[in-house]
């Protein structure tokens, strides 16, 4: 997974960064080391706004086994549609997938251009996260980093990737070229509905849109909803989806007791995703 100079730039001194072995340096002499499992740690210490910031291990799991059961499967589909579209006629792409988490997505993505001449970073704040989506792909380059901060050169990628998401329009608009892509997608009214209902009494409907925080920065091309029911097979596929959404921390013990009994359970998918153009 070697990583082209140049590719990268420093988090500290945003010169560029040159790969030689194992390590990543610049000419300011800052230099980063390949960990073991083949991600680079670009995250510097004052950018944490903890000690372990991100997706705690026990999420990283139940965000893996909940997706590798591909309930989502369809807006992965939808997702790799709108990429290859955008892509297929381009030479030498560069594509980042802006908290990537344990890379499910990435991965599809990758596969999905599978020929084609396409340079992948997957990112996400949290270790756990890269040290998972690891596993998943061997040639992607994976980066531990701020997505506030991205340790890639301004206006250098064709394409923004980001899965639900904190949105931060000037940094997107700044890693992308001018009319590149950005591809964010957001939970739409009645995402999950069924679920909230169980364990609130009153349920919050969101219209968050994010095309007016972006309309300065970006053109909206088009937004596709997607929505469809699915169905939770097992215990286990429930307890994960709590796990990796933040209902583990407000569920009562009773409420989550009788949830998780009531495999099969049938929820609402109900998703928002914005192709967005650099101006």
């Amino acid at each position: 997974m070697n990583v082209n100079n140049g590719h990268l730039i420093c988090p500290v001194c945003s010169l560029a960064l040159t790969h030689a072995g194992r390590t990543l340096s610049c000419e300011q002499h800052h230099s980063y080391d390949q960990a073991k499992q083949g991600y680079w740690n670009l995250l510097l210490v004052q950018r944490k706004r903890s000690k372990d910031p991100g997706d705690n291990p026990v999420m990283v799991a139940a965000r893996t086994h909940f997706l590798d059961q591909d309930y989502y499967q369809p807006l992965a589909d939808n997702v790799c549609a709108g990429i290859t579209q955008e892509l297929h006629t381009k030479t030498d792409s560069r594509l980042l997938d802006m908290g990537c988490g344990e890379g499910y997505y990435t991965a599809q993505v990758e596969k999905a251009l599978s020929g084609m001449n396409v340079e992948m970073i997957g990112l996400d704040i949290s270790k756990h996260a890269i040290k998972a989506a690891c596993r998943r792909s061997k040639s992607i380059h994976w980066m531990v980093a701020s997505g506030a901060q991205m340790p890639v050169p301004e206006q250098s990628q064709d394409l923004l990737l980001v899965m639900f998401s904190r949105l931060m329009p000037a940094a997107f608009a700044k890693v992308l070229k001018p009319e590149g892509l950005l591809i964010l997608a957001w939970p739409a009214k009645d995402h999950l509905l069924e679920l909230r209902q169980s364990i609130y009494k009153e349920i919050k409907i969101s219209e968050y849109n994010p095309t007016a925080e972006l309309a300065t920065l970006f053109s909206c091309e088009k937004v596709d909803t997607q929505r469809f029911e699915f169905t939770l097979q097992s215990s286990q596929d429930i307890q994960a989806l709590l796990d990796m959404t933040p209902h583990s921390q407000r569920i009562a013990a009773d409420t989550k007791e009788t949830l998780l009994a009531s495999a099969p359970l049938s929820l609402t998918f109900h998703v928002n995703l914005g192709f967005f153009r650099r101006l």
